[in-house]
């Protein structure tokens, strides 16, 4: 189906954000262009004008259309000819910079595709569904690693009965670039490290929330409680780089997050074990092509991106020939694929496939529960703690 899509004409996109010298801006161009049905149009990508104006001229954008900042973007482009404005902005911005931009996108009559965390608190992701609800605009959110089309098969396998009933889910996401003090020049680490950049975490707020997003995607299930225990192990952060977590979810099953950026020689280990009463899956990150099924009474199993009869979802989001490696970027590009077919779909008022939308704001919304419940419950000395959606204490 994504193949039949690029006939049609290109999505155009606004980008806040990914100025020359940032990371995550040119992974969101890249995967935004891979398939070739997203053209940009305008940006505001820095708060520095001249590094704005420098990076639009890099990517072709028209001078007229760098904008100083994200509210005169917004103004400006909405009063363009409806063929000519943007019809969606990329958020890429630092998190503190997240609700306000995505707000403000909305109320001009934008959608939006934002990274992650979607906001620096849930009160705010909370008023930002509201906003959504009603500007009755999209929202998408990048949680990458859903894209992936092994994480479809495992997600297609469970709902499918392959596993029987789900009973241990364990997810690990490990890096070790934080291990030691950074430099002052590193800006990637200084905003994570700062708490009015980043809010009340670093590591479960970077990612963490990716491992809890992917085991809530694969199973079906969601986190019911939580028992935490964040550390802040390099001397001097105020925000934690190391955590675990103990998790209950809705069908009784239990599991285990663990989530680090000081485990040395890691670079981005993100791996999901899931136990069912039939079978067993492990997918990891590093090794995306591969996904292992167990048995107790039979040989294992490993199933291979574009490989025999894999499930129509895994098969709809695969871009290569088996034996073709697709990675970080094609996963990435899968998001912005559901988000455009979700715009597609919104303008010509035809209804779309809830299994091949983007991450949105239910999922931002569990993400900053996330962030929230195990920042609050590694601060106190009780054992398990609800899974709250709303009024989470920040108790001492």
């Amino acid at each position: 189906m994504w193949k039949e899509m690029t006939k049609n004409k290109k999505i155009r996109m606004g980008m806040v954000g990914g100025g020359q010298g940032a990371f995550i801006g040119e992974v969101h161009r890249r995967a935004a262009f891979l398939d070739g049905q997203i053209e940009l149009v305008a940006g505001a990508f820095s708060s520095n004008y001249e590094n704005c104006l420098q990076t639009g001229q890099a990517l072709g954008v028209d001078k007229s259309r760098c904008y100083e900042d994200f509210e005169t973007m917004f103004l400006q482009e909405s009063a363009l000819p409806a063929d000519e404005r943007i019809q969606f902005v990329s958020i890429v911005t630092p998190n503190h910079l997240h609700y306000p931009v995505a707000k403000s996108a909305l109320e001009h009559g934008f959608h939006v595709l934002s990274d992650k965390p979607a906001t620096m608190n849930l009160a705010e992701a909370l008023s930002l569904k509201s906003v959504i609800e009603t500007t009755n605009r999209l929202y998408g959110l990048t949680h990458t690693y859903t894209g992936y089309p092994m994480v479809k098969e495992a997600f297609s396998q469970v709902a499918q009965g392959e596993l029987g009933d789900i009973t241990k889910i364990i997810v690990e996401y490990n890096q070790g670039w934080l291990s030691e003090k950074p430099s002052e020049d590193n800006k990637q680490a200084g905003w994570r490290l700062d708490p009015t950049k980043a809010g009340i975490s670093c590591c479960m707020g970077d990612i963490g929330v990716h491992a809890a997003n992917l085991a809530e995607y694969i199973s079906g299930l969601n986190i019911t409680e939580v028992c935490a225990d964040l550390s802040s192990v390099v001397e001097g952060r105020t925000l934690d780089d190391d955590g675990t977590v103990l998790l209950k979810f809705n069908n009784g099953a239990k599991g285990v997050l663990i989530s680090s950026q000081i485990s040395v020689g890691e670079e981005n280990n993100l791996t999901i074990r899931i136990y069912g009463t039939k079978a067993g899956l492990e997918w990891r990150q590093q090794e995306p092509n591969s996904l292992i099924k167990k048995f107790n009474d039979a040989p294992m199993q490993v199933i291979r991106t574009g490989v025999g009869a894999l499930s129509e979802l895994a098969q709809k989001y695969t871009r290569t020939p088996a034996g073709h490696p697709e990675g970080y970027l094609e996963a990435f590009a899968n998001i912005y694929l559901q988000f455009i077919e979700q715009i597609r779909h919104f303008e010509t008022g035809t209804q779309n496939d809830v299994t091949v939308s983007a991450p949105g704001i239910d999922e931002a919304i569990r993400g900053m529960a996330f962030i929230e419940n195990v920042v609050d419950a590694s601060k106190q000395s009780q054992k398990w703690h609800p899974f709250l959606l709303e009024n989470v204490s920040q108790g001492e």
